[in-house]
């Protein structure tokens, strides 16, 4: 058992005390760091070597005085000898040596002072011997004690899961696979954090490695067999012949090494990998990262992205937060000063309970356990603060493992979790210990997080866990959209909306919603998922939300808006997400917190009551509808050839054909759709409504595309196309208005302020990636074009990708008009709208897409919209907007007042059905 930090800091008084006494043989060196080692209880044979050879540069034979391979080198030198210049003779030793064993610190000595270098750190400390038990802390990595700092981005979390790769990649190919695979690289990474963490004496694993097994690697897979063995054996019922440095390892249980794997074949190149990654400092490696990392182990293809694959503590504790550790550390505060009910509130913490239904590698379960184990050390600092006597910490830690469970669809992710929920538990008893002054560790292991690998879709989540049990759920479950799925998730989809129309658009994460909200039902359970942003915009709201509002009763209790969600690793593409809190009953106060740019920090604000928009208002979402709620024109789809191509020519195929055939110019139409529009690119079709069968005829050209479309039409599989065969010279739907029209593109970037919205003449033929609004008013297009618009697109507007993917049904029939605006103010709109129009003139060599890009959008340009933005906001009210959520928090209200009464009307037909 190793040492606390009472008994360590006992024995570097009573050591400093012994050397510095003079009479005391200056000389025995070799004694004085045996006796140093033993401050930490650790035997120094056991680890490091005296006077180990090495060869220097220039391939001159050295000998370190005492040397800890990839660990510690020591040079020690005579009294009053220059420490500085025995510090570079230290690095003179580092070209002879290998990766592996290149040191982590260096002590220069002279028996009266102490220079310890952090080779990782780059610091240094220097004291006299006579100071040593005041500096203790600093040597805590000889016995595995060490304060660490996790860095996110850390080399040694890419190089060690770089190397457990590799090896994965080695057994792999010697057909060392599947199951036994995955169960033998989880307890490997458990052993080589062990080896760095005080759950095994430090470094008894590396050197296990590099004494006991063959350079060419031949017995190290037997070995490491026996070694699993020994770690399931209770040390009394272990061989009494076994080997003195195998019997050194405690006994691990909790069934990490129950089951008997097949003996896994190495060679020498693989025995270097292993020794390569046991010298890296595993305690670097925070558990919270350590599954995500590891899950990449098993995919080539994911390493190449390392670091894209776990979620930063940062973003998971933008959920836990407002889910409930802000709520429990706002307790504290208060009662911290009252005895019984800091019993009664630690009492309480250690009987909640949380689960993941798509926990990954567990990182939302083991920051949750961090911060909850944390907040325990805080409670125990405030109860035992008057110095009252702590004889055994395992009677005061009363957190555990089993208050967490997991559902994981991958096995070897699943594990991990598990393995990583022992790890994090180990470092918080480390954090314990020190706190207290005695060590704490629970071995062998008695209690597990539940984890449950199958499919959380279709299984019962009481099976898992109660409900009667249950405090939180939360995580991160994968969000694939409908492009995305394969044909187990569209089934699964099916399943869980059973009934619901237009299932096809939603993401897979929707499923997690609606089982959740089924589960928590006549419960106080909260619910918190990080989404994607786009199940709070566009058709996919009032799917849902539908479901959740009118089927269970679902409140959200607070939300993030749009933010980005990312690391620093270099591949790693954001994602835009949301974090929404639902649950069966409700708050009066809830939050959201808001984003004033997507990579910026939240600013939290307080509201009665949250919309499936992530905006303030009632419980209200926006369904699809075959005409506005106000009284304005109708907007349709462009013309839908249905040509396979065929009716359709670019620019250099006119001419060409027109060259060739006069005749067929006359026969020709421009024919934009969004992308053309934006553009300025030109297309043509061939538009034969109007045209002469008998000058048709004299185009033999326009009779083959006649005849190609004619044959695409008939071998269509859809019947209604087949009968478009009876009519093959015009375009299968026709919606082209007769005089001119808005034209408004389905897609734009979001990085536009404004989607470009034109007005065009009735002979430019519009295509079907394109809407368009028939005898259209300059007030309509100026309405349409300005900041009040664009404000519900960014709520209401699905998305292709990450731009805007305008409909007429679900953004523009439930866009709510200014109510009865003065003729002043229409008059105002009609004149700023063409001023826009006007300016774009101005410039007839760029296209919409050059005077709207945010970055080359023209000054005159940018004050026109300003202007139009100002007189479309006074048609709406006289007061200004202060901001976007208060712009669209407006339109919501207003929103509701126009459909209210549409919502009554409805009702009472249906009662009449």
């Amino acid at each position: 058992m190793a040492l606390s930090w009472n008994e360590i800091k006992d024995r570097a008084l009573q050591f400093s005390k012994e050397w510095i006494d003079e009479t005391r043989e200056r000389a025995e060196k070799d004694t004085f760091w045996n006796d140093f080692f033993n401050v930490f209880g650790i035997s120094r044979r056991r680890v490091a070597t005296f006077e180990e050879p090495v060869k220097k540069l220039g391939d001159k034979q050295g000998f370190v005085d005492l040397f800890w391979k990839g660990t510690l080198l020591v040079e020690h030198k005579s009294k009053g000898k220059d420490l500085d210049k025995a510090y570079e003779q230290a690095t003179d030793y580092f070209p002879g040596l290998k990766e592996h064993e290149l040191p982590k610190y260096i002590i220069i000595s002279d028996f009266e002072k102490i220079k310890l270098y952090d080779l990782e750190e780059k610091t240094e400390h220097e004291f006299q011997l006579k100071d040593f038990y005041k500096n203790v802390k600093l040597f805590g990595f000889i016995a595995g004690y060490q304060k660490r700092t996790f860095k996110e981005e850390d080399p040694v979390n890419v190089k060690a899961a770089e190397l457990m790769g590799k090896l994965h990649d080695q057994l792999k190919n010697f057909g060392y696979e599947g199951h036994p695979l995955e169960v033998f690289l989880v307890r490997l990474l458990f052993c080589l954090f062990a080896d760095d963490t005080g759950i095994f004496e430090k470094d008894i694993f590396k050197e296990f490695i590099d004494t006991k097994t063959n350079e060419d690697g031949s017995n190290l897979g037997a070995l490491i067999a026996q070694f699993f063995q020994v770690l399931n054996t209770p040390e009394e019922k272990r061989l009494t012949n076994l080997d003195e440095h195998l019997n050194a390892f405690p006994y691990i249980n909790g069934k990490l090494f129950e089951e008997t794997l097949p003996i896994a074949a190495f060679n020498s190149k693989m025995r270097d990998i292993l020794l390569e990654a046991s010298s890296l400092d595993w305690g670097k490696i925070s558990p919270a990262i350590f599954g995500s990392l590891f899950q990449s182990v098993m995919n080539p293809e994911e390493r190449r992205n390392l670091g894209a694959h776990y979620t930063s503590e940062k973003n998971i504790l933008k959920l836990i937060k407002p889910l409930f550790l802000d709520e429990l550390r706002e307790e504290f505060k208060k009662i911290k000063s009252s005895k019984p009910k800091l019993h009664e509130f630690h009492k309480k913490l250690s009987t909640l309970k949380f689960l993941d239904p798509a926990c990954g590698s567990g990182n939302f379960l083991i920051i949750t356990y961090r911060e909850l184990r944390q907040l325990e050390i805080e409670i125990l600092r405030e109860l035992f603060k008057s110095d009252e006597l702590v004889t055994d910490i395992s009677d005061i830690v009363w957190l555990d493992v089993d208050q967490f469970y997991g559902i994981e669809y991958d096995e070897f992710a699943a594990r991990i979790t598990e393995t990583a929920m022992w790890l994090i538990d180990h470092q918080m008893n480390m954090k314990i210990s020190e706190e207290f002054g005695q060590y704490f560790a629970r071995l062998p292991l008695k209690k597990a997080a539940k984890i449950v690998n199958t499919n959380a879709l279709r299984i019962d989540w009481q099976e898992v866990v109660p409900k009667t049990e249950l405090s939180y759920i939360l995580g991160n479950p994968p969000f694939i959209g409908k492009k995305e799925q394969n044909k187990d998730q569209k089934k699964d989809l099916m399943t869980i909306y059973s009934g619901v129309k237009g299932v096809g658009v939603m993401d897979y994460v929707t499923c997690w919603y609606i089982l959740s909200a089924q589960y928590i039902q006549n419960t106080k359970i909260k619910v918190a998922f990080v989404s994607t942003n786009s199940i709070a915009q566009g058709e996919q709201v009032g799917i849902m939300w539908n479901e959740l509002f009118n089927k269970f009763q679902i409140k959200i209790h607070f939300a993030h808006r749009t933010f980005n969600w990312k690391n620093k690793a270099k591949s790693n593409a954001a994602v835009h997400v949301v974090i929404i809190s639902i649950a069966n009953f409700d708050l009066k106060s809830k939050s959201i917190f808001e984003y004033d740019d997507i990579n910026a920090e939240p600013h939290e604000r307080k509201v009665k009551n949250i919309n499936p928009y992530l905006v303030e208002g009632n419980d209200l979402f926006i369904v699809n509808r075959k005409k506005p709620i106000c009284n304005v024109s109708k907007m349709n789809y462009g013309s839908m050839p249905i040509d396979n191509g065929h009716l359709i020519l670019n620019d250099e195929e006119k001419i060409d054909i027109i060259k060739k055939e006069p005749i067929v110019e006359q026969m020709l139409r421009q024919y934009t759709g969004g992308y053309e529009f934006i553009n300025k690119k030109k297309r043509w079709c061939l538009w034969l409504g109007n045209i002469n069968p008998n000058i048709i005829k004299k185009s033999k050209y326009v009779l083959n595309k006649i005849n190609e479309t004619k044959s695409f039409r008939l071998q269509s599989k859809r019947e209604a196309t087949n009968k478009l065969s009876n009519t093959p010279a015009l375009f299968g739907e026709i919606r082209q208005p007769n005089d001119d029209y808005l034209i408004i593109p389905k897609v734009s970037s979001e990085t536009r302020k404004y989607i470009p919205i034109g007005i065009l003449n009735s002979e430019i033929i519009t295509s079907g990636s394109a809407l368009v609004v028939p005898d259209a008013s300059l007030f309509e297009l100026g309405v349409l074009t300005s900041e009040m618009h664009m404000a519900w697109v960014k709520y209401t507007c699905g998305r292709m990708k990450s731009d805007y993917q305008y409909s007429a049904s679900i953004v523009y029939n439930n866009f709510p008009w200014a109510k009865n605006p003065s003729e002043k103010n229409k008059k105002k709109v009609e004149i700023k709208a063409q001023k826009i129009l006007d300016v774009r003139i101005e410039f007839p060599d760029s296209s919409l897409a050059d005077l709207y890009d945010p970055l080359s959008m023209p000054p005159k340009l940018v004050k026109a919209h300003q202007e139009l933005d100002k007189a479309v906001d006074l048609c709406y009210r006289p007061q200004v907007f202060i901001n976007e959520t208060a712009r669209i928090e407006f339109l919501f209200e207003l929103y509701n007042e126009y459909t209210m009464p549409i919502l009554i009307e409805e009702k009472k037909t249906k009662k009449k059905k």
